[in-house]
């Protein structure tokens, strides 16, 4: 069969992937940042005490559905945080994918960076518009490509992400929206999935932390990260939540996300914006594990935020890294092409607020070993 060619083909290449069981030391591999899903059972009373006869599924999706009350009221809260209007969906995946192929029209131009998540990437490419890509935080590119097509389309939309999950990087958002505001008919659109519940005074994300929540259009944030819950939002203006309620594909036809669920994801929301003191502590453990790592491996840290990559340089080289770390009790995966471009292999450390020095230390020293 060609598909167990295909399996042997990245199996001699060394990127066959399998879902990891067993892990169990120091993580460094899952998205809570905060460390709050950690400490679920903390809150498992106020949960029950507070919604327990909240129903388990919603059993159509948002268009067909009878009891909404904790979806409005989170959408509601939600925008009150961000003074946007907020549609709930059921994943970033389907946030991103939904609303960047309904956005995708005849006479529409998206302009992306090279290194946005595959779920943008698919979201463009189901759409009927038109598309372009920039080099990673190029500006003078993407001034370039603008300069010579936006005139040319009725609207234009610049996609990004605040914070990128395999460098660690943030996006120039104060120059992006600069640049959105030389061009009529742009818009930019920001993905704030790694920099919510970790920037900002509420953990709002980037926006937050610049003050340019209204200068953005749309804001996608997905809920199982830092907010140790499932789902995602978008906040935009009323017309734009409107547009996707009818247009965005990934919302109309998807059962909606439990109101269970739904309920979970507003008391995390409420934990998450009075974590500053956590946001500190995961800001100052990521800086100087940062500075650490740059002192075994002699060049500069691409990172900066709580995802910091170990270059590898080749598929085995990562596995191997990987495979020591975990003899010494430390859980990190490797990331291999096409989730990184051939060459650039590596491990993603992703840091949370739980982690104290004394472990980092310890991954530290395996590294400088390694």
């Amino acid at each position: 069969m060609i598909y167990e060619d295909i399996l042997s083909v990245l199996e001699e290449e060394d990127r066959l992937r399998k879902i990891p069981d067993g892990l169990g030391g120091i993580d460094l591999i899952s998205n809570d940042y905060m460390s709050l899903g950690s400490r679920h059972n903390e809150f498992t009373k106020e949960f029950i005490d507070r919604y327990g006869k909240v129903p388990m599924s919603a059993s159509a999706s948002r268009l067909l559905q009878r009891n909404q009350d904790e979806h409005n009221a989170f959408e509601r809260k939600l925008s009150g945080l961000y003074c946007k209007s907020i549609l709930l969906l059921n994943s970033g995946y389907h946030a991103n994918s939904g609303a960047l192929s309904a956005l995708s029209i005849p006479g529409t131009l998206i302009v992306s960076d090279k290194l946005i998540h595959a779920s943008m990437i698919d979201g463009i490419r189901l759409g009927h518009g038109d598309s372009a890509r920039f080099a990673h935080n190029d500006m003078a590119m993407l001034r370039k490509i603008l300069h010579k097509k936006a005139d040319q389309y009725k609207s234009v939309i610049i996609a990004v992400e605040s914070v990128y999950s395999m460098d660690g990087d943030t996006a120039p958002i104060k120059e992006l929206i600069r640049i959105k505001k030389e061009f009529p008919n742009t818009m930019l659109y920001v993905d704030e999935a790694h920099a919510f519940g970790v920037f900002g005074e509420k953990g709002l994300g980037v926006a937050e932390e610049l003050g340019v929540i209204s200068d953005i259009d749309i804001i996608v944030v997905t809920l199982g990260k830092a907010a140790a819950g499932y789902g995602a939002f978008i906040a935009t203006s009323e017309a734009m939540k409107s547009y996707l309620v009818n247009c965005a594909r990934s919302f109309i036809f998807s059962t909606a996300l439990p109101p269970s669920i739904v309920a979970w994801d507003s008391l995390m929301t409420d934990k998450l914006v009075g974590m500053t003191e956590e946001r500190l502590q995961l800001r100052q453990i990521s800086e100087w594990f940062r500075k650490e790592l740059e002192k075994i491996t002699g060049t500069k840290c691409s990172s900066e935020s709580q995802i910091i990559p170990v270059h590898a340089g080749s598929a085995a080289r990562a596995i191997e890294m990987a495979s020591k770390l975990r003899d010494a009790g430390i859980d990190a995966l490797p990331i291999r092409r096409p989730t990184v471009a051939a060459g650039t292999e590596r491990l993603r450390l992703s840091l949370s607020a739980g982690l104290q020095r004394e472990d980092l230390s310890k991954v530290l020293e395996v590294i400088k070993q390694i």
